[in-house]
């Protein structure tokens, strides 16, 4: 028999090995893990997934970093829904949601957002917290329907002017981001993400580094930073972050979020402020706070808060700051809707 032949159909039997295992695991996730929320249908064959808790008002509506799904939001919605209710969802082409279908700017994700909300029943008035990526979509989403919003608090709220096509130095760093997705793609067909990120989170990390290291610098570094953080949330939730780590789709989405960053300052930069809402952005100690300039930019009524032994994620590194944010947020609400008496 032809050697050739021997060893493309071992080829063929591995990758088609791969294949069914990586399908048949996603469908055991998916059973496993997602009767904590619900889909709610924002188009046709086109759902989010969203995570309601607590009772009461105002709703609290949570929007996660960049690349980020609910589970960035599990131990902060935990303690808010004590006092509140609570929603944190996954966008289009992330975690358990449907594709994206359009390009992945603040103002899309909005329309979305909004969508959802109406169809979940959702009420307002709504208190909107975003990190990084997320801030900007919660802006967004208070400039485009104010009459929801009863106030907004930002967790380092991610920098226009830091980012292409108003600083072009990073766009070094969207296009590795690109790759990364794109090799990492693949992989997750055919099962071997899954096998690294298991290993990440549930092993040795040996296998993840191997394969990290042949995607180069970047990958290597993104392996660095993500096992920082994912290290400083609940172990309950690192199998669910596996398994969305496992799946083709994660990759393709996070790459339509990552390839629309140019889109999305350009949207932001010519934005309007927030008028007349309550506004708490907060900063990470780490980093330089945001000049009167900046907070101008982003409302009319915006007071900053610096997180003194946070970095990037406030919300991980000084969570009780993040609830107490919230919860003053929901008393100034509550205290505006009260009506007076005669």
């Amino acid at each position: 028999m032809n050697l050739s032949f021997v060893i493309l159909s071992g080829i063929a039997a591995i990758l088609a090995a791969g294949f069914l295992y990586q399908s048949l695991s996603d469908l055991r996730d998916r059973r496993r893990y997602t009767s904590a929320g619900r889909w709610v249908e924002i188009e046709r064959g086109q759902k989010l997934y969203v995570v309601e808790k607590g009772s009461g008002g105002p709703a609290v509506l949570f929007e996660a970093g960049i690349a980020a799904t609910n589970l960035n939001w599990h131990h902060i919605q935990e303690k808010v829904s004590g006092f509140t209710a609570t929603a944190s969802y996954d966008r289009t082409g992330l975690g358990w949601s449907s594709a994206c279908r359009t390009l992945r700017t603040p103002g899309n994700i909005s329309v979305e957002l909004h969508t959802m909300l109406a169809s979940a029943a959702i009420r307002p008035p709504y208190i909107l917290v975003g990190h990084s990526f997320g801030g900007l979509v919660m802006r967004r989403y208070a400039i485009m329907y104010p009459e929801e919003v009863a106030g907004v608090v930002l967790i380092d709220p991610m920098r226009c002017e830091e980012w292409p096509p108003l600083n072009p130095d990073k766009q070094g760093m969207i296009e590795r981001g690109k790759k990364l997705s794109r090799f990492a793609n693949p992989i997750a067909r055919f099962g071997l993400a899954r096998l690294a990120v298991t290993s990440l989170l549930c092993g040795s990390g040996k296998l993840s580094e191997h394969i990290a290291g042949a995607g180069g610098m970047g990958a290597r570094h993104v392996l660095k930073r993500v096992t920082e953080e994912v290290g400083k949330m609940p172990r309950e939730v690192w199998p669910v972050i596996a398994a969305h780590w496992s799946r083709p789709g994660y990759y393709t989405g996070m790459q339509r979020h990552v390839s629309a960053v140019p889109e999305t300052v350009l949207e932001m930069q010519s934005a309007d402020p927030i008028r007349d809402i309550p506004v708490l952005v907060l900063t990470p100690g780490k980093s330089i706070p945001l000049s009167d300039t900046c907070l101008k930019k982003i409302g009319d009524n915006v007071r900053q808060v610096i997180a003194t032994d946070s970095a990037h994620w406030i919300h991980l590194d000084e969570p009780e700051l993040v609830v107490d944010s919230i919860r003053e947020m929901v008393a100034i609400a509550t205290r505006a809707t009260v009506p007076a008496l005669a």
